[in-house]
């Protein structure tokens, strides 16, 4: 296959949100009147984002995903994605499942590709993504404010672990917690819906990609605030819980969660906890935000736990 044959059959598909998708110079759309446009870029690298050994299917799942949480970690709605990629060899096989992992998840939350490239090199994916929220009412990382209460969706830790163990084998691990791991690191859920439903409810919201403590971090400065995090209400899976102390970098440092943080005040809760419900997705309150201007990580008699590891570095 030359390059306008492997887009053709493996990545040109119809279009249904965009005025003109693959197949010319540049792609069109039309952006929904009185909403903002929200554009996000992600790249993964084999041997820095992901192993050698994933499957295709769950590796076109995990590039579409992570973009996917950035809408989320917005409130936005995603609409069009611009997939690029570096292949080492046109693996008619390899690529068809890859196709395949990142179509399906495209179609469940209704994101059409309308362009990209691709190359031959080392392995690398590369996806740019488009959303929209109405006007002025996307969730930013500047809003949080004192007072509010520190929410994180899902559980944290399980594809830190995963990592952890297929790198160092430090732990000996259950199969079918592995597996459970295993699935998170390959196959996250981005919380599209569930950052959606935060419009008007959140202040401040961001997705967890390099650690709790790390991107919370980010809020924290952007808002010029501080935090206090309770470190036994993080939650995670109870394999790791009976040993928290154990795994507190892992919980808190690991990242590849692609879970929600967002702030909210008190006034929220019993909406937050009915969005729960209604979402089926685990929401769980970790800590609050304050006026100091640092972050603590405390026990449940409010003593501090200290962790080296300040999150995922990429470089």
């Amino acid at each position: 296959m030359n390059e306008f044959e492997l887009i053709q059959r493996y990545f040109t598909r119809h279009a249904a949100n965009a005025v003109l998708g693959v197949g010319d110079d540049a792609a069109i759309v039309r952006p929904t009147a009185h909403h903002d446009l929200h554009i996000s870029t992600d790249m993964l690298v084999q041997g820095q984002h992901f192993f050698p050994d994933v499957s295709p299917s769950a590796l076109g799942h995990k590039t579409l995903a992570v973009n996917l949480s950035d809408m989320a970690a917005m409130g936005a709605t995603p609409y069009w994605a611009v997939l690029s990629l570096a292949l080492p060899k046109a693996d008619k096989n390899w690529i068809s499942e890859f196709s395949d992992g990142f179509f399906r998840l495209a179609e469940e939350h209704g994101v059409s590709v309308i362009g990209g490239d691709t190359t031959c090199g080392p392995l690398t994916l590369s996806v740019t993504i488009f959303g929209e929220t109405p006007r002025g009412q996307a969730l930013r990382r500047d809003a949080a404010q004192a007072g509010d209460d520190i929410w994180v969706s899902g559980a944290l830790g399980l594809a830190a672990l995963a990592i952890k163990q297929r790198l160092h084998h430090d732990f000996s691990i259950p199969d079918d917690v592995m597996a459970e791991c295993t699935q998170q690191l390959e196959r996250p859920t981005p919380r599209v819906a569930l950052g959606r439903s935060l419009l008007g409810l959140a202040h401040s919201a961001i997705d967890i990609s390099d650690g709790l403590m790390a991107d919370l971090g980010h809020i924290l400065v952007r808002s010029n605030v501080g935090a206090d995090v309770w470190f036994e209400n993080i939650p995670t899976h109870p394999w790791l819980a009976k040993n928290r102390r154990d795994f507190a970098e892992i919980i808190t440092a690991g990242g590849d969660d692609y879970e929600l943080c967002f702030t909210a005040p008190h006034s929220a809760r019993e909406k937050i906890a009915k969005l729960a419900e209604d979402l089926c997705c685990p929401l769980t309150r970790v800590g609050c935000i304050e006026h100091k201007k640092n972050i603590r990580l405390t026990d449940k008699v409010k003593q501090p736990i200290e962790i080296s590891n300040s999150g995922y570095m990429h470089f």
